[in-house]
């Protein structure tokens, strides 16, 4: 599927402890005051409360740790990690083959807008506030997919391989890493069914809780799962994001 990738230095692939300005960095990324918009996406949950898929926190559990396991959330988390390696190695032909592939896997428009629109923003943030340090092959891709001619056009990232990319020249391991995603990306579609729904803040926060397991089992799996495992039958979710597209009132992009 994509160029076989060597094995890649553990400092910025494997499950190793993060060092104290790492962990700062990598919780700075995942907070929701992340300047990428990450509240103004619903991931298509918004169309499924209207449909009454989604109703309480018992349905929102369901929902989420499906779309964990068996949609974006598993996708992402594997790009995310084969990603960090190609960028660790400066491996420049496999990376963009992964952003490729990340584009392609977009099921909808409004999909494909909440990755893009939030890759874009994310190296922004990255570039303006948070420039990787060191000289490695990881910071000196970063720098040629950021600036000059060879740089990505708008649009051109995906959340997901933005953050590898940043991740990598920053020399963080993939463990927390992937492990902080979809914890992230979990969090945030509680945060919009609490507001949607809506769900008292309590049974949001028992619902973050309780997908705990999965964001656990699901980031130790990506580190050893070979890229031929990406995809999934996250249907319902998918058909629910085309069906945002023309929800008479919305809240959510996406």
């Amino acid at each position: 599927m994509t160029a076989q990738l060597r094995m890649a230095p553990e400092t910025s692939t494997g499950s190793g402890a993060v060092s104290g300005a790492g962990l700062h960095a990598l919780l700075a990324w995942m907070s929701p005051s992340f300047p990428v918009g990450a509240y103004t996406y619903s991931h298509g949950l918004e169309w499924a409360v209207e449909d009454g898929a989604v109703r309480d926190a018992a349905t929102l559990q369901a929902w989420t740790s499906g779309v964990l396991r068996h949609g974006a959330g598993w996708s992402d988390t594997l790009l995310l990690v084969h990603g960090m390696r190609a960028a660790a190695l400066g491996d420049e032909a496999a990376f963009r083959e992964l952003l490729d592939l990340s584009l392609a896997l977009q099921p909808s428009s409004e999909r494909r807008l909440e990755a893009t629109a939030q890759g874009d923003a994310f190296i922004a943030a990255i570039i303006g506030a948070w420039p990787p340090p060191g000289d490695t092959a990881a910071t000196r891709l970063f720098a040629r997919l950021t600036k000059g001619e060879a740089a990505l056009a708008r649009g051109g990232w995906t959340y997901a391989l933005a953050l590898a990319a940043s991740a990598a020249a920053w020399g963080l391991p993939a463990g927390p890493v992937a492990t902080a995603f979809l914890h992230a990306f979990a969090a945030n579609l509680v945060s919009a069914a609490v507001r949607a729904v809506p769900l008292g803040q309590t049974d949001g926060q028992r619902v973050v809780n309780g997908l705990g397991t999965d964001v656990v089992a699901l980031a130790a799996t990506a580190l050893q799962a070979p890229l031929d495992d990406v995809g999934g039958c996250a249907f319902a979710a998918d058909i629910a994001s085309m069906k945002h597209e023309t929800q008479y009132t919305r809240l959510f992009r996406s």
